[in-house]
């Protein structure tokens, strides 16, 4: 049990390293061949820092563990508007510009309900396809609207590092890819490893432990970038990363797994949370334009109520009792 916690840690450390050199490596690879700014924003860092999240749950349906990658799009969507904005509020107000408003907040909302209607009675492959048919369709939306925010399109122009080369950042983007498929399979069979010993199921830990390390890369995106005082990129980006979450990762899982969720709570109580979040903070983004320190209190309150209650409605369970006794005992 021991080997599989080590293993988890070893993969979450490497997995929020290689995909920072993915993101970094691909947006450097689109900038030096003059692709629009907005686009390396919306679409480019978007769908890099999904992609642990797109990762492990692929790797996880493939080898029929479904409950586990559904998991970590459900935990993930919950740390993003919840553990990771509710920290960037505490370091500075975060303005909700009209732009994000028009359209990721929206399509970000609507792809987690989405996910949560398909989810019901297991996710199939049909499910699968219609969740990346409306991936292409939100990101077409993401794209073709007119008058993008100029300030918003600066600051992500300003920050992807122009390389030396392209073949330098092709190079750099096919380490950090290799280094988060190796970084996600390490994580999967710790994860794994720990659920099966402690008796825990798969779903739990994939909302909590894997759901956590995989949003690492967004948490470290968005303090660096309030520290910078880029406050328009972290809404933004966190949002793009619940829509890819919701609909290009579900669609993985749909795609490539057996269909089956084991962990009626995944369907249930934690999916509901997952709604719950999603639209009550783009309700308070609407109805404000703003957050500020307040409310990155109760959304920091809200993301550890999520995993005191998910904790205790796994550990009703005898055989988790026992599992997590045997571990601090």
């Amino acid at each position: 049990m021991v080997l599989g916690l080590i293993a988890t840690l070893i993969g979450i450390a490497i997995l929020s390293k290689a995909a920072d050199e993915f993101v970094d490596g691909a947006a450097g690879v689109a900038k030096v061949m003059n692709v629009s700014p907005i686009v390396i924003g919306a679409v480019i860092v978007g769908f890099g820092t999904s992609a642990p999240e797109m990762i492990v749950s692929g790797i996880a349906a493939t080898q029929g563990d479904d409950d586990l990658g559904i998991g970590n799009i459900i935990g993930s969507n919950i740390a993003n508007l919840s553990l990771i904005l509710g920290a960037a509020a505490l370091l500075i107000p975060l303005k909700i510009d009209s732009s994000v408003l028009r359209r990721e907040a929206p399509l970000a909302t609507g792809g987690a309900v989405m996910f949560a209607l398909l989810l019901q009675g297991g996710i199939q492959r049909i499910e699968g396809l219609v969740l990346l048919l409306f991936m292409v369709v939100g990101l077409y939306l993401l794209m073709s609207q007119t008058g993008p925010n100029q300030e918003l399109v600066d600051e992500v122009d300003d920050d992807v590092e122009t390389p030396s080369s392209v073949q330098a950042a092709a190079v750099r983007t096919v380490i950090g890819l290799i280094g988060t498929v190796g970084g996600a399979y390490i994580l999967v069979w710790g994860a794994t490893t720990v659920a099966g010993e402690l008796g825990l199921n798969d779903g739990f830990v994939g909302v909590t432990l894997v759901a956590i390390g995989t949003s690492l890369p967004e948490l470290v995106t968005a303090v660096a970038a309030a520290r910078a005082g880029h406050d328009e990129l972290i809404v933004g980006n966190l949002l793009g990363s619940n829509l890819f979450n919701s609909l290009a990762v579900g669609a993985v899982v749909g795609l490539l797994g057996d269909g089956t969720i084991e962990d009626p709570s995944l369907a249930g109580s934690d999916l509901i949370a997952m709604v719950v979040v999603c639209v009550g903070v783009f309700l308070v983004m609407l109805s404000r334009r703003i957050v500020k320190r307040p409310e990155g209190i109760v959304l920091l309150a809200v993301f550890f109520g999520f995993l005191v209650m998910t904790y205790l409605g796994e550990t009703t369970d005898v055989e988790a009792l026992g599992g997590l006794f045997r571990l601090f005992g």
